[in-house]
């Protein structure tokens, strides 16, 4: 699970890895449920057969899943992950998942604590070969009181209980857990895939591709 990261907000990081634009709106440079984050979807006119617009778009939106019936944002607090065992059939998350609405969150890095010594202590994790992270997630709109729309967006896992790296974080008897780190190489194919196609894309990050960070 994570509920605390680094987003990648750096211009030509983003450009780079991710070919698309920085956000137009200053964001904080680490989120925790409910604050705005930056998430990459297919863009929205992509299929229209104009061969100016790219086919990612990068958007800004609530870290935290808000479904279109939430009566208000406090919700994001409890949907920043999805199990992707059950993300299916979840009232929070099934409208995303059925409609093929996938996302990468950009990420520096990712929060978890370790609990190998008895107590909590907050680990930041990155990728080893020094790239940022492209994780795996769903978006959605919800309608605001005064009518705008605020988008958002959740993290998906799996589980890790057999994961060398990431088997080391969260308390001892609790289930483990990971966020789902994209391979570079498959960003358009998660953002285009249908709600069939999508399990392939579900599975552990491989364990030499992770480490520590000061």
């Amino acid at each position: 699970m994570c509920s605390n990261y680094d987003p990648v907000l750096n211009a030509a990081t983003l450009r780079q890895h991710f070919g698309v634009e920085p956000p137009p709106a200053d964001l904080k440079p680490r989120l925790w449920p409910g604050y705005i984050g930056p998430f990459i979807r297919k863009h929205e006119n992509v299929d229209v057969g104009d061969e100016a617009v790219p086919f990612r778009e990068l958007m800004a939106g609530s870290f935290g899943l808000i479904p279109h019936w939430a009566k208000d944002t406090k919700i994001a607090r409890k949907t920043y992950n999805a199990r992707s065992e059950t993300v299916h059939e979840k009232p929070s998350y099934r409208d995303a998942w059925r409609l093929g609405r996938h996302c990468i969150i950009p990420a520096e890095a990712i929060f978890e604590p370790d609990w190998r010594s008895g107590k909590a202590v907050p680990t930041r994790i990155i990728r080893a070969d020094g790239k940022p992270m492209g994780i795996a997630g769903l978006w959605t709109g919800w309608k605001q009181p005064d009518g705008e729309i605020l988008r958002s967006y959740t993290m998906l896992t799996v589980n890790a209980d057999d994961h060398p790296f990431m088997r080391n974080f969260h308390k001892p008897d609790d289930e483990k857990r990971m966020v789902v780190i994209l391979q570079d190489e498959e960003y358009d194919a998660w953002l285009s895939a249908s709600a069939d196609e999508s399990r392939f894309f579900l599975r552990q990050f491989p364990t030499e591709l992770m480490t520590f960070s000061e």
